[in-house]
């Protein structure tokens, strides 16, 4: 599938402000499930963007306004294609997760984080959860994914970014932030390394992941979870909608929570009120050919 997204974020001053310093991650990952055919951006004011990607291999565009300004406009576009990943189909014993070289590869995602911390209650339901799986690592995350999808209830407006896992599982909803977090402290708990993926999905309903008949949605970032899978790779499932991760899935960024994949921040010098918009539209595209795969692939421009 190919698909144009353009991400609008604006902010709008209560004062004019100065020394605006900023991180954006908005660029499509390049992997061995979709690939970016184009990636720009756009600032107003005007400033000079340079890229690097961070610990994690998230590209991280930065730019720096110096002059006073009411507002700043950040306009990123991009055009990728995706696929449908392979999955796993062959069991892999659960005790593969104790192989030293293993655990110590994925010690980061085993551990918990600033946005993934849990107590005893989740740690009792994910071991109820895996009372019942077999001795495979693929089926306890498909179980793991398959208990927040079943028991927790999308909620627009009943948490807010920084609210814990414990608050989570207590309060049985959320936005899709909290399916990936809840979702990745089970797993690692029961010593599944896990990881929160941000990103887009095309659809016309966050709360269901429903596909639309239009070619053009207007969508909010989503995230999803990836479980490690001794000797295959990672394993992508998508909590809130009950789904794996598919080709309307546009993965941006990884880590450990959301904290390492947050779009936009940045500091400014002035008065801190401030109104918000944020936008992001998708557009589905005919798949055709290329005149130059080679050189098509993989570009990103600034």
């Amino acid at each position: 599938m190919r698909l144009d997204i353009r991400y609008l974020t604006r902010f709008l001053y209560a004062q004019p402000v100065s020394e605006s310093q900023n991180e954006l991650r908005a660029c499509p990952a390049n992997d061995h499930r979709q690939a970016v055919v184009h990636y720009h951006v756009t600032t107003e004011p005007a400033s000079r963007v340079a890229a690097y990607h961070d610990y994690w291999g998230t590209r991280v565009d930065t730019f720096g306004v110096r002059q006073l300004h009411d507002r700043l406009e950040v306009v990123a576009t991009a055009t990728v294609e995706t696929q449908e990943p392979v999955r796993p189909v062959a069991a892999v014993p659960r005790q593969r997760l104790g192989d030293s070289r293993f655990h110590d590869t994925h010690l980061e995602f085993l551990q918990p984080s600033a946005h993934v911390r849990w107590s005893h209650p989740v740690g009792a339901t994910a071991r109820r959860i895996a009372d019942g799986v077999g001795d495979d690592v693929v089926a306890l995350a498909q179980a793991v994914h398959d208990h927040v999808a079943a028991d927790f209830a999308y909620q627009q407006g009943v948490t807010q970014v920084g609210v814990s896992v414990d608050e989570v599982h207590a309060s049985g909803g959320g936005v899709c932030q909290d399916f990936a977090h809840l979702t990745i402290a089970l797993l690692r708990e029961l010593a599944v390394p896990a990881r929160y993926v941000s990103g887009y999905l095309f659809t016309v309903d966050d709360a269901t992941g429903a596909d639309s008949h239009r070619d053009e949605v207007e969508v909010e970032t989503h995230a999803w979870v990836e479980a490690a899978v001794p000797g295959w790779g990672w394993f992508a499932v998508d909590p809130t909608n009950a789904q794996h991760v598919g080709e309307r899935h546009v993965t941006i960024g990884r880590g450990r929570d959301y904290g390492d994949v947050a779009p936009l921040r940045g500091v400014f010098v002035g008065d801190r009120r401030h109104e918000l918009e944020v936008s992001v539209s998708m557009r589905r595209l005919a798949l055709a050919p290329l005149g130059d795969q080679a050189a098509g692939r993989g570009a990103q421009q600034q």
